[in-house]
């Protein structure tokens, strides 16, 4: 059976283990602390690859940012990585195949393989963390773009300058449905720059209006991109990941999408694959390829 050794490559951790072709996890889970230099960051692929390069036949990288379409190398980092890191040269580090994908892509990938999104034919997979990452799926193959880069969450939600993204851009779907946009959306509600995301999450359990309004206000933003989202791809299901994903009233949301569509219902799914999906979903591409 085809093993890869995959990495997960996101902005404050470095996870790395071996999946073989069917997307089990095989190997023991070896965890970094994402490095402040891309001379350290590559010192940890290189020893890594090192380690178990002759156990696998391919190499297969889940990161952050943008990644071309012949899955070679980086095209667009994001802030939360070393200035210049889309110039390593991933091909170098190794003589077997070096795969890469975008780590939303990458686990929208695993969704549709063996978790909530197998079986179907178009499926968007919404990552809600920190920032929000997303993963279009249809008929058997990922939505890439032009240049590798469709699938990007930095839709326009709002014409009119309310909030600036952390991409530099206004108002996009991010910063309103991220859990950066949840703290947001208390900071303006209570006037108070020291409100937390889990003080609006523990504050709506405990029934406080001001914490449930909060919230509500906040999964309403995610409605309304999902809706616009289920009219231009027309979408068996979307399956939501992440750390926010739990707060998400998946019933509600799916009846308030498909009572204002013009496309056919769609369905609202948790993601299922776990927590390594985007490791997953990257060595699932690179040893079908």
């Amino acid at each position: 059976m085809k093993k890869a050794l995959a990495f997960d490559i996101g902005g404050t951790k470095i996870y790395s283990t071996i999946i073989d072709e069917t997307g089990n996890v095989i190997g023991e889970i070896d965890k970094f602390s994402t490095p402040k230099t891309l001379d350290k960051i590559k010192q940890i692929l290189k020893e890594q690859i090192s380690k178990y390069e002759n156990k696998v036949d391919a190499i297969a990288i889940a990161t952050a940012g943008a990644v071309n379409n012949d899955n070679t190398s980086v095209i667009g980092s994001t802030g939360n990585l070393p200035k210049g890191y889309s110039s390593i040269d991933f091909q170098g580090l190794s003589t077997k195949r070096v795969f890469l994908e975008n780590d939303a892509n990458a686990a929208a990938w695993a969704e549709y393989k063996i978790g909530a999104s197998r079986g179907t034919n178009v499926s968007v997979m919404l990552t809600l963390g920190t920032g929000v990452g997303g993963g279009i799926i249809i008929n058997d193959r990922m939505l890439k773009g032009k240049s590798g880069a469709a699938g990007e969450m930095h839709f326009k939600m709002y014409p009119d300058k309310r909030r600036k993204c952390t991409c530099g851009s206004w108002d996009c779907f991010e910063i309103y449905a991220s859990g950066t946009a949840l703290k947001l959306d208390a900071e303006e509600a209570l006037h108070d720059k020291n409100v937390t995301t889990y003080d609006v999450i523990d504050g709506a359990k405990k029934g406080n209006k001001k914490m449930v309004d909060i919230l509500e206000r906040w999964q309403n933003d995610i409605i309304v991109g999902i809706k616009g989202l289920t009219n231009l791809f027309d979408p068996d299901c979307i399956v939501l990941s992440g750390s926010m994903a739990q707060f998400v009233d998946i019933k509600h949301v799916e009846q308030e999408v498909n009572s204002d569509i013009v496309t056919t219902p769609t369905s609202i799914r948790l993601a299922t694959a776990g927590n390594y999906s985007g490791m997953i979903g990257a060595a699932l591409m690179a040893l079908k390829g």
